[in-house]
């Protein structure tokens, strides 16, 4: 009976949605760490580890949640143990960051001094400040299949396609430069919602959930790969 209580408790904790924009799982501040319980990220929401960026898989590298902060992290960077006062003083597992925080003490593998490449830009951080997101599908080159990912155009990167694998990763898989692309309207068939991205023999073709959402992507896009950066609502 005490296990379902807890399980019930922490359910009602770790309970978030995510619909359209809201991306952003409220994280604790600094002085709350391990003093209460953390809003857990899902594990939907993320394909790669929170902490190092190494992407999940079935076998080798699983998901784990560090129980002072709730991020999503690998097995390594949650091979760490430190009392919360939330649960009792008792030790949990938790991610490298929080172990440090928590008990003043190093480890070996710092990662101090690692600067942040063009593509390690976290989801939801990108996302609160950019000028559109949403999922969108990515079609291959046949029109028949894809890749689903979360896609974002950054205020402060306004001339550049940011893909993410999910809404919570911390790192993108790829992104395109905008600058110079066509923006091509296909005809909607059979309830799809399509449009492209052309330039000389390259073209990316997408595929929106509405034909609301396709218009929005056109013709932010659009306003990219013409060079223009300010939001729509900050020009003359």
């Amino acid at each position: 009976q005490d296990a379902i209580d807890r399980k019930e408790k922490r359910s009602e904790t770790f309970k978030t949605a995510v619909h359209g924009l809201e991306t952003v799982t409220p994280a604790l501040k600094t002085e709350e760490l391990g003093r209460r319980a953390p809003q857990w990220v899902r594990d939907n929401l993320v394909t790669m580890c929170m902490r190092c960026k190494e992407p999940f898989n079935a076998i080798t590298r699983r998901r784990h949640h560090c129980r002072a902060c709730g991020y999503v992290v690998c097995a390594r960077c949650s091979d760490y143990k430190a009392e919360l006062q939330y649960d009792g003083n008792r030790p949990n597992r938790v991610c490298q960051e929080c172990f440090i925080f928590l008990t003043g003490h190093t480890v070996l593998e710092e990662r101090e001094g690692k600067h942040k490449g063009i593509l390690e830009k976290g989801a939801a951080e990108v996302s609160s400040r950019s000028l559109l997101c949403s999922s969108l599908q990515l079609l291959d080159k046949n029109g028949k299949g894809g890749t689903r990912g979360w896609f974002v155009i950054p205020q402060d990167d306004p001339l550049v396609l940011y893909i993410y694998a999910a809404p919570q990763d911390v790192r993108a898989h790829t992104s395109i430069p905008l600058l110079g692309y066509q923006v091509r309207d296909m005809p909607q068939s059979e309830s799809r919602h399509l449009f492209q991205l052309a330039q000389s023999r390259q073209v990316f073709t997408f595929l929106a959930d509405t034909e609301e959402l396709k218009r929005r992507w056109m013709k932010a896009l659009a306003r990219s790969a013409a060079g223009i950066t300010l939001p729509e609502e900050e020009e003359d």
